[in-house]
């Protein structure tokens, strides 16, 4: 069977091995491509850091990258170190935007197109916020955002969590897929210029979708993590006051 024929919506529909249920599909594929790509492209620029004021290509693009993603966590969490978050958001960020900067090349088809990926990447970020909220605000404290302002909001906001990771999903899938059969589809009709144009416009599509998946990933944990901040900041406030009444009264 010719693979074009085998092509239907998402890339999970491209079987390159099969046995029994078990099958590896172009998602897989294309996957471990990416993740092969990143980790090669990591070591070899890190490799030679330096501190010198005469930095390489490599070294100077990776902080630019890493100053930016720092940059957009710190103004995201309202003002929160983003040293702890920048693993986490920086590798969504990276993963996404190499998926869809790579569809330039012939027969490669983002992962990101599949709905099995996104799913994937929406439970990871299911997972780290309330991680990241426990490890600021404790295991009590956390479990507390579900019952505010009362506890009659415990199940809309359990349902308000479950239905935001389906709408990370499902946003993701539903842009990259469908910005790719257009390119496809106008390829076939026609064959020219405007075929270009739109495939420009897919590579800076899938970098936009790439940013607002790590900047919602971003605003979900700081909605779990900011409260602990605020809490602090106002018993400091609370304490320095204090300390000056008393010394006032001395």
């Amino acid at each position: 069977m010719n693979l074009m024929d085998m092509k239907d919506i998402t890339p999970d529909a491209v079987i390159f091995w099969q046995w029994g249920f078990v099958n590896i599909n172009a998602t897989l594929v294309f996957t471990w491509a990416v993740m092969f790509l990143m980790v090669f492209g990591s070591i070899l620029i890190t490799r030679r850091l330096s501190s010198d004021t005469r930095l390489s290509r490599g070294q100077n693009l990776l902080e630019v990258v890493v100053g930016g993603m720092r940059k957009q966590i710190r103004e995201v969490s309202g003002g929160q170190r983003p040293r702890p978050y920048l693993p986490f958001i920086g590798t969504l960020f990276l993963f996404i935007a190499v998926s869809n900067l790579l569809i330039i090349i012939p027969g490669y088809e983002s992962p990101a197109a599949s709905l099995s990926t996104t799913a994937a990447l929406a439970i990871c970020v299911f997972v780290a916020v309330p991680v990241f909220g426990i490890l600021k605000k404790g295991l009590g404290g956390y479990l507390k955002l579900y019952i505010q302002p009362t506890i009659f909001m415990l199940p809309f906001n359990i349902v308000g969590e479950l239905s935001r990771t389906l709408a990370l999903a499902v946003r993701l899938f539903g842009n990259v897929m469908s910005g790719g059969k257009i390119v496809a589809i106008l390829l076939a009709i026609v064959p020219f210029i405007f075929p270009v144009v739109m495939q420009a416009l897919g590579l800076l599509t899938g970098l936009i979708q790439a940013y607002i998946f790590a900047i919602l990933a971003m605003v979900y944990i700081a909605s779990a993590t900011r409260a602990h901040d605020r809490e602090a900041r106002d018993q400091r406030t609370a304490d320095a006051r204090k300390r000056q009444s008393e010394k006032g009264e001395n």
